[in-house]
């Protein structure tokens, strides 16, 4: 086989599995539940768990695509003006880039791990800014901020402020979300590896 041959299968398999993973991960954010210790408009998703799994086996890139592909794909169907989507995609690419650029660097477990962990820490941080300006202002044509926040102070009362409900709510959750999408990928990723990047 030449180059030429080689590199046109490598691009066909790289499209192939960059639409069944978004295709996957769109399902996934149908599969959706919500948690006790949040209000009950947030939801549990891992969402994001093909598009780690395509920054590992195909690179950081091919993980932003699938997070990018499944926000439009659900655009279709949104009820959120594209706030949520747009939100989902930020926070989706902020983790899996990471994750994917540390992990391709040196392809190790460890490197994974650390990738993995990076990219939650800087998902959690930015789940901040995102539903701060972007995701909460538009709740707030659906529902007055006093009932919002009321929501996470009916869990903890303490919390006083927009600010505080995300940072002592949504930025652990969003944290944990990450992680346990990187749990699940861990356990998956050794046997659907050698299936996603061909057999040599």
């Amino acid at each position: 086989m030449d180059n030429a041959s080689g590199q046109h299968m490598v691009n066909i398999r790289y499209i192939t599995v960059t639409a069944m993973l978004s295709a996957v991960a769109f399902i996934l954010m149908f599969l959706d539940f919500s948690v006790p210790i949040m209000p009950a408009f947030i939801k549990m998703d891992i969402s994001e768990l093909p598009a780690l799994i395509g920054a590992f086996s195909m690179g950081p890139v091919c993980g932003v695509i699938v997070c990018l592909v499944k926000n439009l794909l659900h655009l279709l169907i949104t009820t959120t003006g594209g706030v949520g989507e747009l939100s989902n995609f930020i926070l989706g690419a902020i983790f899996v880039f990471p994750a994917g650029w540390i992990y391709k660097r040196k392809k190790t477990k460890k490197r994974a791990l650390l990738g993995s962990l990076c990219g939650a820490v800087l998902m959690a941080a930015a789940s901040v800014v995102t539903n701060y300006f972007i995701v909460y202002p538009f709740y707030t044509m659906l529902m007055p901020m006093d009932e919002i926040i009321g929501m996470y102070q009916a869990i903890f009362p303490p919390v006083n402020g927009l600010l505080d409900c995300l940072i002592v709510f949504n930025m652990p959750f969003t944290f944990f979300k990450g992680i346990l999408s990187a749990a699940v990928t861990f356990l998956l990723y050794k046997h659907i590896s050698p299936v996603l990047k061909g057999w040599s």
